[in-house]
């Protein structure tokens, strides 16, 4: 086993820097030792790392929402997202991490370790949106809407509802993008701004479906467009956490407005979750939007990801 490593630790909230870290230096109440192999940067972690955001509960910390490796005692390749992984407890940012058991789900036999970093909590995340719209009743047949489509939830949920044959409505701020969408299968781009503009508490109606991850006056004109019956999977709010809204849609369109919460998934609805992607993802569009990167590179495309810079997914190579 190597004796040292490199790990992006935060020191503080505006303290984040590389450290040498050997297997003692670990958290001590983890129950299983986990060589990692592969992170991701999620718009949290982006926030962790610049130090704009408060993510960090305790310090030192190691972050990385995300991991995906071996148990080093058992030979088990597992994956983790959330459960308080990179927040209060030590993250995938480093080549080993100690690890609380329920932290960790077996990984799926179909996907290797990069694969479920190149999905990583955005792709989870848009797994469980897709799942809580079957569940609500949308069905293929009217237009389901996914705004941040070029994001990391977005480009999946994309990708998932056009392959369960939905006509995906992409919504983006970037129009340059619309060759990637619509290679993702979307069938049409729509502006960010055509949504955002201010308009009633009940509009026509347009959306049998959808996932948000922006919030705000755009996820409040969604809400207000909803057909009768829909729903929408609300999981970001990379806008505003603000949502001014009326009932209307609720008691006279029966809509449902569903929440979606990576952060302390219980396990059954992760192992559901693992196991969906691993037959329901085309892998060939899932590498085409993703890009590995080392460690090192992370502080910067940190960075550009807040600043709109950053489409789809980014793994980390943290050997």
């Amino acid at each position: 086993m190597t004796t040292t490593f490199t790990a992006l630790v935060a020191h503080a909230q505006n303290d984040v820097r590389f450290d040498t870290l050997s297997v003692d230096d670990l958290p001590g109440d983890g129950d299983v030792l986990v060589e990692v192999s592969h992170s991701s940067l999620n718009y949290k972690d982006a926030l962790a790392i610049t130090g704009k955001g408060r993510i960090v509960r305790k310090f030192p910390l190691v972050l990385g929402i995300d991991l995906a490796g071996t148990v080093v005692e058992t030979g088990e390749r597992v994956v983790g997202v959330g459960q308080g992984l990179g927040e209060s407890d030590g993250g995938g940012y480093t080549r080993f991490q100690r690890v609380k058991r329920d932290a960790v789900v077996t990984l799926p036999d179909a996907l290797t370790a990069e694969q479920a970093m190149q999905l990583g909590t955005a792709g989870f995340t848009a797994m469980l949106a897709v799942i809580a719209l079957e569940h609500a009743g949308v069905t293929p047949g009217r237009e389901v809407v996914v705004t941040g489509a070029a994001g990391g939830v977005g480009s999946v949920a994309v990708m998932l509802l056009a392959k369960q044959g939905h006509n995906v409505v992409a919504v983006t701020g970037r129009p340059e993008l619309e060759d990637y969408l619509k290679g993702l299968g979307a069938t049409s781009i729509l502006p960010r701004e055509e949504v955002t503009k201010k308009g009633g508490p009940l509009q026509s109606e347009r959306w049998g479906g959808g996932v948000d991850t922006v919030g705000g006056e755009l996820l409040t004109n969604l809400y207000a467009q909803t057909a009768y019956e829909g729903a929408i999977a609300c999981c970001g709010m990379a806008a505003s956490h603000e949502l001014a809204t009326t009932v209307w849609p609720l008691i006279l369109r029966n809509v449902s407005l569903l929440g979606i919460s990576s952060i302390r998934t219980s396990l059954e609805k992760r192992q559901e979750a693992w196991g969906r992607l691993s037959r329901d993802v085309d892998f060939k569009k899932l590498a085409e939007l993703s890009r590995t990167v080392t460690l090192q590179e992370l502080p910067a495309i940190a960075e550009e990801l807040l600043a709109g810079k950053v489409r789809g997914r980014t793994v980390v190579d943290v050997q």
